[in-house]
């Protein structure tokens, strides 16, 4: 072990008591130079240890939560999915950094999914405004649960009726999963850029090319 493996080491000891501890202090029990101390902290900040502080007001490890290992169903998965979305837009700027700090952690270890294009998980976070079509998600789950047509439109198109067959979230971005009936095509749409999904008072029953198992069958 390094010199500067076992120093950080020491200081993370030392920060696991609870104190807020100053820096000239920890320069004075470490024997290393403010400088270097100011340098572990970033260091051991970076290494993702909840260590909160500056120069000049010492130093603290925050306590942290350790969760055992989770089984999420993909009900529960979207739910989690759902909130952090919901918080990483708000104009508390400390929930908003938590948000998006949870979302990277689930990210690393979410096993990669056959039917999730790549780029949406990339691009999720920089979705404009994710929140604005979380107020049809509940609409979305009826109609497909009660194989409902409905009459979709989204900002640059006319409505269309369609059959919808499946909700999915591909990280915090929100997609439908449809059978448009005005193009006699697959159709998929992200609920942020949904105006309008109206249940219409008509059902739909499974037919060939039609159902959600021909999807992507022919490609």
């Amino acid at each position: 072990m390094t010199r500067k493996s076992e120093r950080l080491l020491d200081l993370h000891r030392r920060l696991a008591g609870g104190q807020t501890l100053r820096a000239e202090d920890l320069a004075q029990a470490t024997g290393a130079s403010l400088r270097t101390i100011y340098r572990d902290m970033e260091h051991l900040q970076r290494a993702g240890l909840p260590v909160q502080g500056q120069p000049g007001s010492g130093y603290r490890l925050a306590p942290e939560i350790a969760l055992p290992p989770l089984s999420l169903s993909e009900e529960e998965l979207g739910a989690l999915n759902l909130g952090i979305a919901i918080v990483a837009e708000t104009d508390d700027p400390e929930l908003r950094a938590a948000a998006l700090s949870l979302a990277e952690k689930i990210d690393a270890v979410m096993p990669e999914h056959g039917n999730q294009p790549g780029e949406a998980w990339a691009t999720a976070h920089a979705a404009p405004r994710a929140t604005r079509g979380f107020s049809h998600i509940p609409a979305l789950r009826r109609a497909i649960r009660a194989r409902q047509k409905l009459l979709i439109q989204t900002q640059d198109s006319a409505p269309r009726r369609v059959r919808p067959l499946r909700l999915e979230h591909w990280a915090r971005l929100w997609v439908l999963t449809a059978w448009c009936e005005a193009t006699e095509a697959f159709a998929q749409f992200r609920t942020d850029s949904l105006t309008r999904a109206e249940p219409l008072p008509e059902l739909f029953v499974d037919e060939p090319g039609k159902r959600l198992s021909d999807f992507g069958a022919g490609s």
